[in-house]
């Protein structure tokens, strides 16, 4: 730019200029920083959930569909009929209702008893409660499958064997599938808490459990809700211990039974009791339509409780480990 030969000063119109000039740079900065954001977060959303939409769209195909290498994304036609042979092979109805016993009751139980314990561990101070603490954070670390001979000694010892209790009862004494997490997950929200709150509670007559149960729990509902969907979630999901300690197969959980699935898939015999039972030949968009089933539920609690979860780990604290 160059200046007025009189004043030594820069014209009007020249700095508009300028600042246009300056404006329509920043602009063009953050449209090019949002693109390539928006690419690479739409590229590992893309990663996540391509075997997801694998599923499902395998799951609807037909028989010609499946032989037909041009066939990858849009189905010649819809089969819908897959999930009701699916839905049939799985028994789903029998052993839906033995997955929602475990997973509701053990959810319930690590809520109740994983709050209490991190609210110990965050209020009270008592000896040995470091290194109890420390134990429970390398309960962490620790894989149930290094541990699962051990316990399974001892719930045989104690009759346990082949029923839910293995699989419920741990897990109201803060025990059980990543119950040192839940425990976690509560003593660093009751730690951020003030304590005027249950100094008043005291003043008032309230004791300990009182002040816990109707005071401090009501206000852990971000917590609550964070330790319910993943221990429903997870209690769901989980294939290893159900496997190792129920025996008889009406008390088996559903994702138990997708081994069965794929064994059905490879195994000439089965399919010819299927076709003469059914007429039918069991293929692999069955099987994509059974595993759709069996993660079906906890599909749905995620999307009913997505918002709210989402807010319960911000406001745990969760999002910035």
């Amino acid at each position: 730019m160059a200046r007025d030969g009189k004043t030594g000063r820069f014209s009007k119109q020249e700095l508009g200029k300028h600042f246009n000039s300056l404006a329509a740079t920043a602009i063009t900065k953050r449209i090019v920083v949002k693109c390539f954001y928006y690419l690479v977060i739409c590229s590992m959303a893309f990663v996540f959930l391509y075997p997801f939409l694998t599923m499902v769209i395998t799951s609807v195909m037909t028989d010609s569909d499946l032989i037909n290498i041009t066939v990858k994304w849009i189905p010649s036609e819809l089969k819908w009929s897959n999930y009701k042979i699916a839905f049939n092979q799985l028994s789903y109805r029998r052993y839906f209702f033995n997955s929602l016993i475990i997973a509701g009751l053990s959810t319930v139980g690590h809520v109740l008893s994983c709050a209490l314990i991190g609210y110990g561990f965050a209020r009270y101070t008592f000896k040995l409660s470091g290194p109890l603490f420390a134990l429970v954070i390398l309960s962490m670390l620790v894989p149930v499958q290094t541990i699962i001979f051990p316990m399974y000694i001892q719930y045989s010892k104690m009759g346990w064997l082949d029923s839910y209790k293995p699989l419920i009862v741990p897990t109201f004494f803060g025990y059980g599938l990543n119950g040192a997490f839940f425990i976690f997950l509560f003593r660093q929200f009751f730690k951020s808490l003030p304590k005027e709150m249950e100094e008043a509670a005291r003043l008032d007559g309230c004791g300990p459990l009182r002040t816990f149960f109707r005071i401090m729990l009501p206000m852990s509902k971000s917590s609550v809700l964070v330790a319910t969907v993943l221990s429903f979630v997870w209690h769901w999901n989980d294939y290893f211990e159900p496997n190792i300690y129920i025996r008889t197969p009406a008390k088996r959980v559903l994702p138990s039974l997708l081994p069965s699935l794929y064994a059905l898939l490879n195994s000439e015999d089965a399919m010819e009791l299927v076709m003469e039972d059914g007429g039918f030949t069991f293929n692999n968009a069955m099987l994509m339509a059974g595993t759709f089933l069996v993660i079906l539920p906890v599909l749905i609690v995620y999307s009913v409780l997505q918002k709210q979860f989402m807010e319960g780990v911000e406001r745990s604290g969760l999002a910035g480990m």
